[in-house]
């Protein structure tokens, strides 16, 4: 029997549309909509489609979370993120290894270029440790946490390894979760992985699910089996 989808588990879900066509992304984010409330564009259906993918999926209803890692000089992830918050992306992904400076340029680009336009405020996300690395020096994390939290982000990337850490340090800012894969489902290059309702408890605010629903057999079963596993426990 079919479930009915759970709202609040809906805006906790990011659907990662790691694809290069345009044509394929559509028709996953048109079937798994009902399920999630975010989708995530990375690297590779940016540099396919570009910036006027932005809209495309801004029109079905989603929420952009436009995940690039920005990573160079001040003034041009400055300049970056300013172009992209007047697209009215919702969440930008920046890596913290830029450093304290690199950042703040990037989440006062990124205000100034929403501001400009007139739209809502976004949200700037500093990138931490990859979740396809398998180790995760404390020392670092907390370095970067630290870097986050004091340029302006209001919220950073993760693994669920490494909430424990995020809750002490940063417990006000939002944990966005990759890595992301419910009991029996391939990890694939993930390292540091974990099961959909695992991480909640744990205190991630937003999960990043793509290869265990977008490479599923019955992507719409998968999806319905995640809220499932996220509304029984």
């Amino acid at each position: 029997m079919e479930r009915t989808v759970n709202d609040e588990v809906r805006t906790k879900l990011a659907l990662a549309l790691d694809v290069d066509d345009l044509v394929v992304g559509v028709r996953l984010a048109r079937e798994l909509q009902p399920y999630f409330a975010v989708l995530k564009i990375g690297l590779e259906l940016y540099s396919a489609a570009g910036p006027e993918v932005i809209g495309t999926f801004q029109q079905m209803g989603y929420k952009i979370f436009l995940d690039l890692k920005l990573h160079d000089i001040p003034n041009t992830v400055h300049r970056a993120s300013k172009v992209l918050g007047s697209l009215g992306v919702n969440y930008l992904t920046m890596h913290t290894a830029g450093g304290h400076e690199m950042m703040t340029a990037g989440v006062e680009g990124l205000l100034e270029g929403a501001r400009n336009a007139g739209i809502g405020s976004p949200t700037a996300l500093g990138v931490t440790i990859l979740t396809s690395d398998p180790t995760t020096e404390e020392e670092l994390m907390k370095h970067r946490i630290d870097i986050a939290k004091n340029s302006g982000c209001l919220g950073l990337v993760c693994s669920a390894h490494d909430l424990p850490v995020v809750s002490r340090q940063a417990p006000d800012l939002l944990a966005v979760v990759p890595g992301i894969r419910p009991s029996g489902v391939r990890a694939h290059d993930q390292k540091k992985v974990s099961t959909p309702s695992k991480a909640l408890d744990e205190g991630a605010g937003l999960l990043v699910i793509g290869r265990a629903v977008t490479l599923a057999e019955n992507p719409t079963e998968a999806a319905e089996a995640i809220h499932g596993e996220i509304a029984d426990s």
